[in-house]
């Protein structure tokens, strides 16, 4: 159990009961705060792997800079990439203050993505092959994550909270960004709009894994619970799941594009909709590494992070790093 100066005279129950309070009362716990272990890994993981998803992520999109088709359009992608490795850079800033107490840096989460120990987001791992996927990206990638984040921006982590206020803010215009992308391809030729339909087809299923299984049997982990139990989010990745489809489902068919999956319906008695499940192995193989991109995207960010070692080691303290 992790200690903090000024509460050693507390029973480690004492310690607990007083942090749970907090919890409840919705104040925020702070990074030099006394916690629980297993409140401190469950940020821990999942704000790793949210740091290093929006690094990862922005990968897919950098390859359309030198392929976007105007000037305006390569502007508006750099400019979202910047912004993504920027989000990721402030997340893994906060998930290193809460390794301190281990001894653990930054270095030991970029060691822990090459060497598999991290996962990142299962739609990072998938191909974009056409200004399509580029534009799907923006406006259902992103507006997935939009749906996400802003479920966790009362976190009682609150230098998580904080990040997320900025991060949320600015993935509202990367979600325009796509958005405009789309709308510009769906009203033009029957080639562009076929772009559309055709990412749609590809990334369906990858979108419908994005906010993980329904329930721990799918994956033998609790972790949907315990961000629940300490407020870290609110909702279950099925309710977020459906605030998706609530949201994206219409505006897709209002532009005239078939949905993927021809058994999808809303039952308005149980109000929500009813869609065919992924395969849940295949989930598992993707956030394995074994993604159609998950090699060459890891590779590539390896040797970034190898070629680069003099800028850390010129902005350590001692010259060095780990």
């Amino acid at each position: 159990m992790t200690n903090i100066a000024g509460n050693e005279q507390l029973t480690e129950e004492e310690q607990m009961a007083r942090f749970m309070k907090k919890i409840e009362q919705d104040e925020k716990i702070e990074a030099d705060d006394w916690m629980p272990d297993e409140y401190r890994n469950a940020l821990i993981k999942l704000i790793s792997m949210h740091g290093i998803s929006e690094i990862m992520g922005a990968l897919p999109e950098k390859e359309w800079v030198p392929k976007a088709p105007s000037l305006r359009r390569k502007l508006g992608i750099m400019a979202k990439v910047q912004d993504e490795m920027g989000h990721g850079q402030l997340l893994l800033r906060v998930a290193e203050d809460l390794m301190k107490p281990y001894g653990k840096t930054r270095e030991h989460i970029m060691r822990d993505l090459f060497s598999g120990d991290l996962k990142f987001h299962n739609v990072f791992h998938m191909e974009a092959p056409t200004w399509g996927d580029a534009g799907l990206i923006g406006w259902l990638v992103d507006g997935a994550a939009i749906i996400s984040q802003t479920n966790m921006l009362g976190a009682s982590y609150g230098p998580y909270a904080r990040a997320l206020k900025r991060i949320c803010a600015e993935e509202v215009f990367h979600a325009q960004h796509g958005e405009a992308i789309i709308m510009a391809l769906a009203e033009g030729t029957d080639e562009q709009k076929a772009l559309v339909q055709d990412a749609i087809d590809r990334w369906w299923e990858a979108l419908l894994m994005f906010f993980g299984p329904a329930d721990a049997k799918t994956t033998g982990s609790s972790k949907q619970d315990i961000t629940i139990k300490y407020k870290i989010r609110t909702k279950t990745n099925e309710q977020l799941r459906q605030d998706f489809f609530t949201k994206y489902v219409p505006r897709m068919l209002s532009l005239g594009l078939k949905l993927p999956d021809e058994t999808m319906y809303y039952d308005e008695e149980q109000e929500l909709w009813v869609y065919k499940q992924p395969d849940w192995n295949r989930f598992k193989e993707i956030i394995r590494n074994n993604g159609p991109k998950s090699k060459e995207r890891l590779r590539l960010r390896e040797l970034s992070y190898d070629n680069n070692a003099w800028v850390r080691e010129a902005l350590s303290p001692s010259g060095k790093v780990g």
